[in-house]
């Protein structure tokens, strides 16, 4: 079966559209069949592989706003076992066309529902908010990975977001599941960044995965050579680190228990 992930964080700069990118291309180097899904209207994935979101019309705008297009027509093939399904600047004015249609919160799963069988992962970078676009990622995935920033201000907020998570589990899609909590841009040699991850740890317990993703210039650098940071820089700190957590989410996936589900969150963000 197919494991359809949203990589979501309310807050921006959190490595999520990194994430995407470098986690997508860590498990096709595992041999799995992997498609993004840009849906951020800001289009950072789309142009981190080289194309111009200015200039294209088959994109998740058209699979949003017209369902029966089918997933795909807007998909390309990026790299060995990796395919893309790009974003457009038009992307900005869909939450506003979506507020008059019935299903705008499953607008998204309903034109990606005939395109999946193709793929093992579909990883779904969804916009730094908590729109209809996010509600619309959410409501197509099974799995839900937070990407947390190693910064106190940062940890704050994941309690909120799992409130507002809890509520689209509860009312729009109970079957969604979370993958993990991932922390990113740890600074090892920061006591602040450690103190972060000990933090989540103590609160958030399983939930927080065991990888950790490092801060690394080559991360950064490789969309500008429109390549993931394993093919940019392979034995980067960066590289190394994706390629734990493309492992580990293999892992937990074999193992359902592993990924608890919403209700318990719930309790623990009221405490």
């Amino acid at each position: 079966m197919t494991r359809v992930i949203a990589v979501a964080n309310q807050k921006g700069g959190v490595g999520k559209t990194s994430t995407v990118i470098n986690l997508g291309a860590a498990l096709a180097e595992r041999g799995a069949p992997v498609l993004m899904i840009d849906v951020d209207p800001q289009a950072a994935l789309t142009a981190a592989w080289g194309l111009d979101p200015y200039e294209l019309t088959s994109t998740t705008y058209a699979l949003l706003t017209r369902p029966a297009i089918g997933l795909k027509a807007i998909t390309r093939m990026v790299g060995e076992s990796l395919w893309l399904a790009p974003a457009s600047v038009d992307l900005a004015a869909a939450e506003y066309q979506l507020t008059r249609h019935k299903d705008r919160t499953k607008r998204l799963a309903a034109g990606m529902k005939d395109g999946l069988r193709a793929y093992e992962f579909v990883l779904i970078d969804t916009p730094p908010s908590l729109g209809l676009l996010t509600v619309n990622g959410l409501t197509a995935a099974s799995e839900l990975l937070i990407p947390v920033e190693c910064k106190y201000l940062a940890m704050r907020g994941v309690r909120a977001l799992l409130e507002t998570f809890w509520l689209v589990h509860d009312r729009l899609h109970p079957d969604l599941r979370l993958l993990g909590i991932l922390p990113t841009l740890h600074v090892p040699d920061s006591a602040h960044s450690r103190d972060v991850i000990q933090q989540l740890r103590s609160v958030f317990g399983e939930r927080v995965l065991e990888t950790v993703i490092e801060d690394d210039e080559a991360v950064a650098m490789a969309p500008t050579a429109r390549m993931p940071v394993l093919t940019f820089r392979p034995a980067s700190r960066g590289a190394a680190g994706y390629r734990r957590l493309a492992a580990e989410i293999s892992r937990r996936g074999d193992r359902p228990g592993a990924m608890p589900g919403f209700p318990s969150l719930a309790s623990e963000a009221d405490a």
